[in-house]
């Protein structure tokens, strides 16, 4: 069976509403459908990709690329797991933990994206909860970084809530100007004080925990 191969498959985190895991063939159409429909309004740009203003074709396109891109150049010492969200059997958006060289560093950092008609109900503030769980309780993580543009408040009234503290500036360019980030960490300390959502975690093999370069 696949998931012999693919461990991961069989991992599963539960909070209250949602469930995230990596998606089968017909649920990745499904989010594409969903990124077709929109990620975000077409005034904001929270990506430094653009990749949310593209076609709504080509950004079906983008979400599957991504996926099948991260899962082929998979290596226990540099990863990153796209967990798909599902809210009653629906995809409603991604949450990735990405790490490098996790088993020794113990850091990851993350990313996000919610399908624009499921914005609002506080469903990115559960998904990323649900992934610090993982990250801090199923796989002994230290440290979790994030790193969102400076006009975007929503994304940093969600780290703010999760107990992430400033960690520096950075400076890209968006649009031949200067963009301002914020960059994010959260401490195993600040995220036991702050972890107020109930996650469940199954599947988590020592075939999965070799993947993700924690050993077996």
């Amino acid at each position: 069976m696949l998931i012999d191969h693919w461990p991961l498959l069989g991992l599963r985190v539960t909070s209250p509403r949602l469930e995230l895991r990596l998606p089968a063939e017909d649920e990745l159409a499904r989010l594409a459908d969903l990124a077709a429909r929109g990620v975000h309004l077409p005034q904001e740009r929270p990506f430094l990709s653009p990749w949310g203003a593209l076609p709504p074709a080509e950004r079906a396109r983008h979400v599957l690329r991504m996926h099948w891109r991260r899962l082929g150049r998979w290596t226990p010492d540099d990863w990153a797991l796209s967990l798909v969200a599902f809210r009653e059997g629906q995809p409603v958006g991604v949450q990735d933990v990405r790490a490098k060289e996790f088993g020794v560093r113990r850091e990851i950092s993350s990313g996000s994206w919610v399908g624009l008609e499921h914005q609002g109900a506080g469903l990115g503030t559960e998904m990323r909860a649900a992934m610090l769980h993982l990250a801090f309780e199923g796989l002994d993580a230290q440290w979790a970084t994030s790193v969102s543009f400076s006009d975007n408040p929503a994304s940093l009234a969600v780290s703010r809530k999760l107990g992430y503290r400033d960690d520096g500036i950075e400076h890209d360019v968006l649009d031949g100007r200067v963009a301002q980030s914020r960059r994010l960490r959260l401490s195993r300390a600040d995220w036991a004080r702050h972890a107020t959502v109930p996650v469940t975690v199954t599947g988590l093999t020592d075939g999965c925990r070799e993947m993700l370069g924690t050993g077996g």
